[in-house]
């Protein structure tokens, strides 16, 4: 399956080179689009730099600022469509998500709609987080979960494999979130669309460099928005 991954940039030059190499050691044949939102730091030149280095693999989406992880999305979604990519991951640039886990992705995208990867489907697999930041994630996801009725252990997770033919049905140009509401906004929407779904065993590991942009403006915008979605669908 001729497959790319998309990556939303701000403010990731210190991650995105490294990030780049696992992910041509792990899934050579993958290709990737950086969606840069204009990062301050510089991101979206060294992003112009890799692309001009490995022109067959390696492309540059420029947004003009920075509008949220959702809008991000939707226009890469956008870029990736026009060409003929038959599955589509989704990872963040801070490596967090480890790409030695994309051939499991790959491997199981072969039998289902949507690849969710689940920090814990296997117990909790997180490496770097104090107490707090544990109990919000399982907190979350649990809530989504109450709310929306998803199967998934892991409903806040950003690391994910779609098959084109998922995207079309499930209406991606429609979803109202712009922050990280998007995440479970798409698996409910594939929820309901009755999808086939699945999850894989990730590790996630905390940030080395640059700032989380997780705050309580984020958390308010989750909290309301999940209710919003047992409304709207």
């Amino acid at each position: 399956m001729r497959s790319i991954v998309i990556v939303p940039t701000y403010n990731e030059r210190a991650n995105l080179l490294e990030l780049l190499e696992k992910i041509h050691l792990h899934a050579p044949d993958l290709h990737v689009l950086i969606v840069d939102d204009n990062s301050p730091d510089g991101t979206g030149t060294l992003a112009d730099e890799l692309h001009q280095q490995h022109p067959e693999r390696i492309f540059v989406l420029h947004r003009e600022k920075k509008e949220g992880l959702g809008k991000a999305y939707v226009d890469g979604f956008k870029q990736v469509l026009k060409h003929d990519y038959e599955c589509i991951l989704q990872m963040d640039a801070d490596l967090s998500h480890d790409p030695a886990h994309l051939p499991r992705f790959m491997e199981q995208i072969q039998t289902h709609d949507l690849v969710v990867g689940s920090r814990y489907l296997n117990g909790i697999s997180v490496v770097n987080w104090d107490l707090k930041r544990l109990m919000m994630s399982k907190m979350a996801t649990n809530y989504v979960r109450f709310v929306t009725r998803m199967p998934f252990t892991d409903t806040t997770s950003g690391f994910k494999c779609w098959r084109r033919t998922a995207l079309e049905t499930i209406g991606f140009e429609t979803t109202f979130s712009s922050g990280y509401v998007f995440l479970y906004e798409m698996k409910y929407k594939a929820f309901r669309k009755g999808l086939r779904v699945t999850e894989v065993p990730i590790i996630f590991v905390e940030r080395k460099s640059g700032n989380s942009k997780l705050d309580w403006r984020v958390i308010r915008e989750a909290i309301w928005g999940v209710l919003k979605l047992r409304l709207k669908y």
